[in-house]
């Protein structure tokens, strides 16, 4: 008999939206995985803005009571398909994890196989929760959605959240020129050490900043604050060049009165990333570990927390003072 049957387990659990104070803890059924799903034994799971949103009761589709946590990395419990081993490392993110069924903020979660990723590591566990719905969103932005090539300039707006930092970490890999904004000029040091070559303090005019530097505008950018900095951010790109939206660091999603002669610049390309973990390769996520462990890369955290602390995380997260990953272990 495994480990996980027939005993129940932790959970943080959402009954409505409301302050980080309405996540509580409770004893719930560990699941039963059904063939074409994996039950994975969660031991660290990162917060993401997704979260922050349902919890405020911005997403749409979501039914409650509900587990939230849209990733969690851990060992796999039970497969029913043979789709992966018995105490393998993996982890899941993506695929409504934490929205229309129960996700990562508990001590297993059951999850369709389609979403898990495999992988072998020794870095601690505080290291790897950290890494796969950052890796997969900026991998996915930066490759995917800008299909960015080396000597490209790229301009990454929101620079100082996790998925900025590893985006910049990401972009130097390949080569390209990397400008990054942060409001708070006291973070140029964390944005520097990620590899930035042009660190913008953000006074809401980033274009004419970056258009000081390189007169034509960038190749690419990436736009993780949201609407109201997307028209600036527009500004920054060069003709033909291509505008990312991924983000919404401001907690702004619609675009009011949209205009799209006004608002779109001549000749720049808007587009917007989701993404899924069909968009991050396992060799992508491994070389991006094996990189780690070498010293090569870095994972940029913020802060971990204890399984107990999920009031003061989802506090910090909202607080939006975070320069880095904030990642809980169970």
């Amino acid at each position: 008999m495994s480990e996980s049957a027939n005993k129940t387990m932790r959970a943080i659990v959402l009954d409505a939206p409301g302050p980080p104070e309405a996540l509580h803890y409770r004893e719930l059924p560990i699941p039963t995985p059904l063939k074409g799903q994996v039950l994975i034994k969660v031991r660290a799971f990162g917060l993401n803005r997704s979260e922050l949103h349902t919890r405020l009761g911005l997403a749409e589709g979501v039914t409650f009571p509900r587990v939230l946590g849209i990733e969690a990395c851990g060992q796999v419990a039970q497969c029913p398909g043979g789709e992966f081993a018995v105490d393998q490392q993996v982890v899941a993110v993506m695929g409504n994890m934490g929205r229309t069924y129960d996700g990562g903020y508990a001590e297993y979660t059951c999850v369709p196989a389609s979403q898990v990723i495999p992988f072998k590591s020794t870095l601690p566990w505080s290291t790897l929760g950290a890494v796969p719905e950052m890796l997969q969103t900026a991998y996915g932005s930066l490759v995917s959605a800008l299909d960015a090539q080396p000597g490209q300039s790229i301009l990454v707006r929101g620079g100082t959240s996790s998925v900025g930092l590893a985006t910049a970490i990401l972009a130097r890999q390949r080569g390209l020129v990397v400008f990054s904004t942060t409001r708070n000029a006291a973070k140029r040091d964390v944005l520097t050490a990620a590899g930035v070559d042009h660190v913008i303090v953000d006074d809401g005019d980033v274009a004419s900043q970056v258009r000081k530097i390189l007169p034509g505008g960038v190749d690419l950018a990436l736009e993780l604050v949201g609407t109201p900095a997307l028209p600036d951010t527009l500004r920054a790109v060069r003709p033909r060049g291509v505008v990312c939206f991924t983000g919404m660091l401001s907690n702004e999603w619609l675009v009011k009165d949209f205009y799209p002669i006004g608002y779109l610049k001549n000749l720049v390309r808007l587009c917007a990333y989701s993404g899924d973990a069909s968009d991050l390769p396992a060799s992508v996520l491994q070389d991006f570990l094996d990189g780690v462990s070498a010293g090569k890369l870095s994972v940029p955290i913020d802060h971990v927390y204890g399984f107990d602390e999920i009031v003061e995380a989802h506090t910090k997260m909202e607080s939006n003072s975070a320069a880095g990953k904030l990642v809980v272990v169970v």
